[in-house]
């Protein structure tokens, strides 16, 4: 039976699931890069920072949820395997090797702030070319601008 979910989208399909893949391996490194970030955080004000990370962990869950939904809406697989993860990233993953709160932050940061122009562009890209993933990347790009605004505020606070 035809899906006019799908028919409604003005551009390319498994180009948009492609591109919908690389933000769902970005949300995949983010939610772990905040999650274990949370349990090996050390130093002055640790307890703040772990619970803001577990806090922005669930919600880069709940992203990568949104995208498996739209994704498999679309008619495409989401990505099924981890190690695929880095090769479709756009934003890689900066492990937590030094457990120090600010460079836990700091690398954090970084991660949002990349998550921002990725979904910038998705959202340019998504406009005029599928109106259901264009406005899930909005409220996803919403999120990632409040996460890097929360980790700036603590890292000014400890500073």
């Amino acid at each position: 039976m035809e899906r006019k979910g799908i028919k409604i989208v003005k551009g390319n399909v498994e180009e948009i699931i492609e591109k919908l893949n690389k933000a769902l391996s970005d949300e995949w490194l983010a939610y772990y890069q905040y999650w274990i970030g949370a349990k090996v955080v050390k130093g002055k004000f640790r307890e703040e920072v772990a619970n803001e990370l577990s806090q922005h962990a669930g919600e880069e869950l709940k992203h990568a949820e949104m995208l498996v939904d739209r994704i498999i809406q679309l008619g495409g697989t989401p990505v099924l395997k981890p190690e695929d993860w880095y090769k479709l990233t756009n934003c890689g993953y900066d492990a937590p090797t030094d457990p120090d709160v600010i460079p836990i932050l700091k690398q954090n940061i970084k991660g949002e702030q990349c998550a921002i122009e990725v979904y910038q562009g998705l959202s340019e890209y998504l406009k005029d070319k599928d109106p259901i993933s264009y406005y899930m990347v909005l409220e996803i790009l919403k999120d990632e601008i409040e996460h890097e605004d929360d980790l700036i505020n603590i890292l000014e606070d400890i500073s």
